[in-house]
């Protein structure tokens, strides 16, 4: 079956536009055209377009996409320099949802401190006695809390 730039667009949510510029920076060197010039994509298409889609949901710039699609291109013999590909881009975001992991834990930690600071009605309930430093106890409290497993939900909620 082949398909137009419209329906490819609507079957993955994706512009016409962004389609045509992979096409312009070289993503899309399988797709076929007809006798007025127009892209035509096949139903195996699909499968690169959601390696490239992918590839950008993982932040891989669009040269190193391109330099992907070409090893693909090429066949067999770049199987190891694919895998490799891949394996260096996975080791990247696993860093990066780690970073992320860690921020959105650092957030969780806020809304818990100033939820029970809403609750007493001041923040230095956190604070060294005589001071307005933080406790470090206060975050262990925390750090407990999430070890018995509260949830973010129940972490965020005022009583």
């Amino acid at each position: 079956m082949s398909y137009s730039i419209g329906q490819v667009s609507e079957k993955l949510s994706i512009s016409p536009y962004t389609l045509r510029y992979y096409d312009k920076e070289g993503l899309l060197p399988f797709v076929d055209r007809n006798d007025a010039g127009r892209r035509r994509f096949k139903d195996n298409d699909f499968n690169f377009l959601e390696v490239i889609m992918c590839l950008k949901e993982a932040d891989v710039p669009v040269k190193q996409i391109g330099d992907f699609i070409d090893l693909c291109m090429t066949g067999d013999t770049t199987l190891q320099a694919r895998y490799d590909f891949l394996t260096e881009h996975e080791q990247a975001l696993e860093k990066k949802m780690a970073q992320l992991q860690h921020t959105l834990d650092f957030l969780r930690w806020k809304k818990w401190y100033y939820k029970t600071a809403l609750q007493a009605g001041t923040e230095s309930i956190h604070y060294l006695p005589g001071t307005n430093h933080v406790d470090p106890a206060v975050h262990v409290e925390f750090e407990k809390l999430v070890a018995n497993g509260a949830s973010p939900e129940e972490l965020g909620k005022l009583a």
